[in-house]
This record gives structure tokens, C-alpha cells and sequence, in this order.
């Protein structure tokens, strides 16, 4: 039997970031816990000071099929590269036509840009563009595919 799990990103904005990448895959934050009409009512029945409300955010494929995405207020800020980095597999793979599968990653690399991501550069494959490593708006790398 598999082990669920979920991705923790540390970061600064906690907030900011997890709806940037909840417009990156599609996600949605959680619905509060049973009994809970908002996340706000739980922190506060759990006595979490308001202040710390932003020290984390939580993401949730709605479909429930991925990992959940969490992230967690840092005080330090990224300073190398990551060992690990998510790949938007928006083009359809690699068995689909270069012709097809091209256009799609430019479009979704256009749409990152517009959400606050950065270029970092495009990796080419047998002599045409493959991918694009991107990072998002505090600098974690990421591939779209």
C-alpha cells in the first residue's frame, strides 16, 4: 500500500505563492475541517494567534488524485538551486508531435510568465526546444514540459 504525501515548500508569503501555484496546476485550497465553516473559524477555535495565520497555506488537486501542496512560512530565503522541482507536463508528452506538443508549452509558459514566474531558460533536444525551466515568483525552479 502506497503512502499519501504531500509537498512542503518553504518560503516567504505562504499565501502568495500557493495561489500562484494554484493557478499554475489547478488546484484549490481545502475545504476547512468537518464541523468548520471557514479555515479562519479553525484557527481561531484552535487559539492560533492571528498573526500566524499566514505562516502556512495548503493546496489540494481538486480532483483528489495528486499530492497536496503545502506551503510553510520560512525566515530564510532560497539560496541555491532546488533538488527537487515539479515538471508541468502541459504539452502532452513526448510521444505527442513536437508540432503539437511546442505550442502547448509555449502558451503555458506565457501564462506563468504573466502570473509572476520568470524564464530561467529553454532546453533544447536533438537541435528544437524541448522545455522551459521556469522559477516561480520566490525562485523555486520548475520545468514546463
Amino acid at each position: 500500500m502506497a503512502t499519501k504525501w504531500t509537498l512542503t515548500i518553504d518560503c516567504a508569503q505562504p499565501t502568495k505563492l500557493a495561489k500562484f501555484w494554484a493557478l499554475a496546476l489547478g488546484y484549490v485550497e481545502p475545504p476547512p475541517p468537518a464541523g468548520f465553516d471557514s479555515w479562519e473559524t479553525w484557527l481561531s477555535d484552535c487559539q492560533i494567534p492571528e498573526e500566524e495565520w499566514d505562516d502556512g497555506a495548503y493546496l489540494a488537486d481538486p480532483d483528489g488524485v495528486g499530492p497536496s501542496l503545502s506551503f510553510l512560512k520560512v525566515p530564510e530565503s532560497k539560496v541555491v538551486k532546488n533538488r527537487l522541482h515539479l515538471d508541468l507536463r502541459v504539452g502532452g508528452g513526448r510521444d505527442t508531435p513536437w508540432e503539437t506538443r511546442w505550442p502547448r508549452v509555449l502558451a503555458e509558459v506565457e501564462r506563468l510568465k504573466a502570473a509572476g514566474a520568470t524564464v530561467i531558460r529553454q532546453h533544447d533536444l536533438k537541435g528544437r526546444p524541448d522545455h522551459v525551466e521556469m522559477a516561480d515568483p520566490e525562485g523555486h525552479e520548475f520545468c514546463v514540459v
